[in-house]
Parts: structure tokens; C-alpha cells; sequence
């Protein structure tokens, strides 16, 4: 019993681990991502960057298709087989699917560099300056294609490190190149300085690839006995069974991928259309929808950045558990992953909430955006519940499942857009409402299927612990944030000091009401006993 629950602790910590590395890559990129955006709209210009941008749709659809996927399949093979102690099986998919990729990729490169021209001599893209820009980013796919097979393969270990680290690397490396090229070109015309910054993307996944490279060697160095001992069980699946399992466990996940940009824009066509049909000008209809995608919805991602982590890290770890038939160990990780999820999405929804209005207009000098923010304050907790489910059904290999249950939403969150969003009353807070109807559906589904593999359901006491610390919470944020507001007259240091005492407020009521224990709270990467030494 006693090894049980050290057994149980163990898989508990290195799944905590593996999601803070990865949240904190994720802010790291997102920030630099950022600071770049604005550096790059000031060289390129508005026209610079619409000509950047018109290549890229292009680029991710090539990547749904050779490579979105396929790290998670890889993962939840590979961490199988690991399980098993078959390690050479595992090396032997990596291969297998190294090779499968190259190919693939190679191939979409070399179409998109070959047929760019194509693509402007028959209208298909508009503008001829894109031309340089298509063909920088032909080799990205390339590279991106083969890094994602060295993502997956090393996450199966459960190593988030080298993911972690070659995503900040190749963030920086694409950021200097983008930037530098940018100005160089300038001159010579913005097609070209626009060509030079989709250069980045290539230049990043280079340097993304070394350093995949380097942590592989070492994994290799480090494991070497047992690589060398093998296993009988190695010779069990023929190449074209294993290439089989990675197409069925990858094609479900890359059909999301690509469902994500189909559901954008089928909004494109409805939302803007509808809210004209409410009385809006083609202009106000316009701004409005920036409103909603282009402000409350990155807000609502930025906020999940955890549970996304969460998700890539639960992958692997369910895979494991469920390949050697611990039914016990999958439910554990997955009550542990959603205990998680709702101890931090809740209280980021009520600050949202809370503070919408100062920070869409500090973020974006955009106050309009407050209404349409506000709704979509609680898809930050729906979000973080779809995705942490996902990730628990596609480590139980069902991956088909969350693909259909995002298409009934989807379906759904179009009926309600078409209906709500012509609503003078509602207007965009209609539309966002339907975004919400789409997160939510999503994400209840996923979680019935969730109970019915691993019995797992939400504990109502834990959920109303969270919720209720989360309102004192926002009662706390909302008086201060006044205060706060009045003492500095600026927008920023508020915000900043609002949210500071807003956490300090959740973090005492839920270690008041038992919401987190203190044995939880050591148990928390990196800070955890500092954390648990003070509060004692």
C-alpha cells in the first residue's frame, strides 16, 4: 500500500513538473512573440504585415496535414512501449516515424516553394507580393514536420525539458531573424522585407531541430543499456502495424487542428453579417468582431496556458498507466490533472471578469471590448476543462472522440451565432455567448466520455470550494482595484497590484477551507516547500 501511494506521488510530481516547464516556456514565448509583433508592425507598416499574413494560412494548412498529430500519437506509442520496457520498440518508432515525416514533409515543401507562383497566377492568393513569403516559409514545413517527431518521441519519456527549452529557442531565433531581415530588405521593396521576416519561421525551427537533436543524443547516451538489452516484445509490430497506429491515433487529432481554423472562418461569414442584420454599420459590424476574436478570445488562450501545458503532459502519463492496465493510476492522474486545472482556470475567470474593462484597455486601449470580454470570462474555466479531458481521452488512445464532440459544438455554436448574434440586445455579446455554448458543449462531452473510461467524474465539494474562494476573490479585486486605481491614476501598476491581492485572497481561502492542503501545496514544483516552510 505504502508503494502505491509513493508510486502514486511520483507520477503526480513528474506530471506537475512537465506541465510548470512547459507553462513557463509557454509565457516565455508568448511575451517574446509579443514584443515582436510590435517591433515588426513598426518596420513593416500595416500593408507589410497584411502581406506577411496572407502567406501563413497556407503554411499552417500544410502543417495540418504533414505533421499535426503526430506528436501525440508518438507519444502515446512510445510511452507504451517504455511502460512495457520495450525501449528498443520505442526507438523503433521514432525512426519510423522520423522517416514517415521527412517524406511527407519534404514533399509539402516542395509544393508550396514549386507552386507559390501557381498559386498567384490563378488568383488564388491576390496580391503577387506574398510570392517571397510563400517561399521563404517552404522550408519551415520541412524542419517543423521533423521536429515534431522529436517532440513527441522525447514527451513520451515524459521529458518536457527539451520541448520547453527548443520552443523559447526557436521563438528567439525567429523573432532575431524576422527582425533583422525585416530591416535589411526594406529598402529593396516590402515584398521582399515581408519574404525576409517569413525567413524566421525556417531559421527558428533550425535551430529548434539542434537543439531536439542534442537531447536526443544525450537521452541515447543516458539509456544505452537498456537500448542495447531490448526486449523479445521489439520484433512484435511490423512497420507497417506501427505506421498504422500512428496514422489512426495521429489523422483524428489533425483533423482538429484543422476544424480550428474551418470554425474561424465560418464566424467570419456569420458573425459580421448577423450583426449587421441587428442594426449595425458594416464598419461598427467590423470593429465589433475584432472585439470578440481578436481581443476577448487571445485573452481566454493566454489565461490557459497552464492547462494547455497540462494537456501535452497528461498525454504520456495516461498512456502509461492504461498500457500496463492500472486502471487505479489513470484515474488517479486524471482527478489529480482536473483538480489542477479547476484550482487555477476558475479563479483566472472570475479576475477576468472582474477586471475586463482595465485590461482591454490598458492591452489594447480598446474599452469597447469589455462587454464581449466579460462573457468570454468563463470560457477560460470551459477551456481549461477541454483540453486537460482531451488530453486524458487521447492517452487512452481515443482520439477520435474530442474531434467529434469539437464538430457537434461547432455546429451548435454556429446555429447560435446565426440566431443570437442578430439580437439588437445582444449583438456581439451574442456572438460570444455562442463561443461559449461551443467551449462548454465541447467540453461536457468530453467529460462524459472521460467517466466512462475512467470513472473519473467533477467532485461537487472541490468544485465549490474553488468557487467560492474565487468570489471572495473577486469581491476582494473589486474594491481594490478602485482604491488601487485612484492612488497610482494609472491603468498598469493597478491591475498588476489588483490581481497580486486578488490571488493572495483566493490562496488564503482555499488553504482556509481546505480547498489545497499544505502536504499539496509542498508537493508543487520548484516553489512548492519554499511556499509550504513560510505558510508554516
Amino acid at each position: 500500500m505504502k508503494n502505491e501511494q509513493v508510486k502514486k506521488a511520483s507520477a503526480g510530481n513528474s506530471l506537475l513538473k512537465g506541465t510548470f516547464i512547459l507553462t513557463a516556456a509557454g509565457i516565455v514565448v508568448k511575451v517574446i512573440g509579443s514584443l515582436n509583433w510590435i517591433f515588426l508592425s513598426r518596420v513593416l507598416g500595416g500593408e507589410g504585415i497584411g502581406i506577411y499574413q496572407m502567406a501563413f494560412p497556407l503554411y499552417l494548412l500544410a502543417l495540418s496535414v504533414s505533421s499535426a498529430g503526430i506528436p501525440v500519437a508518438i507519444s502515446i506509442i512510445t510511452a507504451e512501449k517504455i511502460a512495457l520496457h520495450d525501449y528498443r520498440g520505442a526507438n523503433r518508432v521514432f525512426k519510423l516515424s522520423l522517416l514517415l515525416l521527412t517524406v511527407t514533409g519534404l514533399a509539402l515543401s516542395l509544393l508550396l516553394y514549386f507552386k507559390a507562383g501557381w498559386l498567384i497566377e490563378e488568383r488564388i492568393i491576390r496580391d503577387a507580393r506574398v510570392y517571397y513569403s510563400l517561399i521563404a516559409l517552404s522550408p519551415a514545413i520541412f524542419l517543423v514536420t521533423i521536429i515534431s517527431s522529436f517532440r513527441g518521441y522525447l514527451q513520451g519519456w515524459q521529458i518536457m525539458t527539451p520541448t520547453a527549452v527548443s520552443q523559447i529557442v526557436e521563438q528567439l531565433f525567429r523573432v532575431a531573424t524576422m527582425l533583422v531581415l525585416a530591416s535589411i530588405l526594406l529598402p529593396r521593396g516590402l515584398e521582399l522585407a515581408a519574404g525576409g521576416a517569413s525567413l524566421g519561421a525556417g531559421a527558428g525551427a533550425a535551430a529548434a531541430l539542434v537543439v531536439l537533436i542534442y537531447y536526443y543524443w544525450r537521452l541515447k547516451k543516458e539509456k544505452r543499456d537498456l537500448f542495447r538489452a531490448g526486449d523479445t516484445a521489439a520484433g512484435r509490430e511490423s512497420g507497417a502495424l506501427i505506421i498504422r497506429r500512428l496514422a489512426r491515433l495521429a489523422l483524428p487529432v489533425s483533423l482538429s487542428s484543422i476544424m480550428l481554423p474551418l470554425v474561424a472562418n465560418l464566424d467570419l461569414l456569420v458573425v459580421p453579417l448577423r450583426l449587421e442584420e441587428a442594426g449595425y454599420s458594416v464598419e461598427q459590424a467590423t470593429e465589433l468582431f475584432g472585439y470578440l476574436t481578436g481581443m476577448a478570445v487571445p485573452l481566454v488562450n493566454l489565461a490557459t496556458i497552464l492547462t494547455a501545458a497540462l494537456a501535452t503532459s497528461l498525454v504520456p502519463s495516461i498512456a502509461q498507466a492504461y498500457s500496463l492496465g492500472e486502471q487505479g493510476s489513470v484515474y488517479y492522474r486524471t482527478a489529480a490533472a482536473m483538480r489542477l486545472a479547476n484550482v487555477a482556470t476558475i479563479p483566472f475567470s472570475i479576475m477576468l471578469w472582474v477586471l475586463a474593462e482595465p485590461v482591454v484597455s490598458v492591452v489594447y486601449h480598446a474599452p469597447g471590448a469589455a462587454d464581449a470580454t466579460r462573457v468570454m470570462a468563463a470560457g477560460v474555466f470551459l477551456l481549461g476543462l477541454h483540453q486537460v479531458s482531451t488530453g486524458v481521452l487521447q492517452g487512452l488512445g481515443r482520439t477520435t472522440i474530442p474531434v467529434v464532440n469539437m464538430g457537434i459544438a461547432a455546429a451548435i455554436k454556429v446555429a447560435l451565432n446565426w440566431v443570437l448574434t442578430a439580437l439588437p440586445a445582444l449583438g456581439i455579446k451574442g456572438a460570444a455567448w455562442a463561443t461559449l455554448a461551443d467551449l462548454g458543449v465541447a467540453a461536457v462531452l468530453n467529460l462524459y466520455f472521460v467517466h466512462r473510461y475512467t470513472g473519473f467524474f467533477l467532485h461537487g465539494r472541490d468544485l465549490l470550494k474553488n468557487t467560492v474562494a474565487a468570489l471572495v476573490m473577486g469581491g476582494v479585486m473589486s474594491f481594490g482595484y478602485d482604491w488601487f486605481a485612484a492612488l497610482f491614476r494609472s491603468g498598469l501598476p493597478a491591475i498588476a497590484l489588483t490581481s497580486l491581492l486578488g490571488g493572495i485572497a483566493y490562496g488564503g481561502v482555499m488553504l482556509a477551507t481546505g480547498g489545497i492542503s499544505r502536504q499539496e501545496l509542498a508537493r508543487t514544483p520548484y516553489v512548492g516547500a519554499l511556499l509550504s516552510r513560510r505558510l508554516k
